[in-house]
């Protein structure tokens, strides 16, 4: 079933569960924060295949992540201050851009990960120090370390990858697959021995 919602293209990529704290200076966006507050309706997030995030419109990808915000405030005429909440990821099917050059398009929601029997242990473990060392109030409620998509969705978010390795993982589909994945990028930057040489 397809839905139509407006897009807003970042440098950035938000996985299922995540936090997107966000300052909206520019018209097109505040008049999107503006609806997506009035009718409690999300807005999608895609990362800029091509583009920036101020002035022309850019070119997203087609599979981003819906968000839903959660907290704003306006501290200032013309400036929202806004966190957002990472919700089901979606396929763009089409985009259109308006006069002002907010984005919408039409987009068909994905299904949640394959789940995986078991969690990857050197994932989780390297999940929990950050989260040991950067504080839990930084991670979404409740804590789910033995659910292999959240502690995959989570280390992506936080590993300090390029962002287009980012959106490799937001499309993954199963669970098992994407900390698998993130085993072999935590390899390669020896964080974590690899014991099944």
């Amino acid at each position: 079933m397809t839905e139509s919602h407006y897009i807003f293209p970042l440098s950035t990529v938000l996985f299922p569960g995540g936090a997107l704290p966000l300052k909206i200076f520019e018209q097109r966006y505040i008049e999107m924060t503006k609806v997506c507050i009035r009718d409690n309706k999300p807005f999608g997030v895609c990362l800029i295949r091509e583009g920036a995030e101020v002035g022309a419109p850019a070119v997203p990808e087609t599979i981003g992540c819906l968000a839903t915000i959660e907290r704003w405030d306006m501290p200032q005429l013309g400036l929202f201050e806004l966190l957002a909440r990472g919700g089901e990821r979606f396929r763009l099917l089409d985009h259109r851009v308006a006069a002002n050059g907010l984005m919408s398009g039409s987009i068909e929601r994905l299904p949640a990960d394959t789940p995986a029997s078991r969690v990857d242990p050197a994932c989780r473990e390297v999940l929990k120090l950050i989260i040991e060392r950067v504080g839990s109030a930084h991670f979404p409620e409740p804590l789910a370390l033995d659910e292999a998509s959240w502690v995959g969705c989570r280390l992506a978010e936080v590993l300090p990858l390029e962002a287009h390795v980012k959106q490799t993982l937001l499309e993954v589909t199963d669970a098992a697959e994407r900390l698998a994945r993130l085993r072999e990028i935590l390899i390669g930057q020896g964080l974590v021995v690899n014991d099944d040489a």
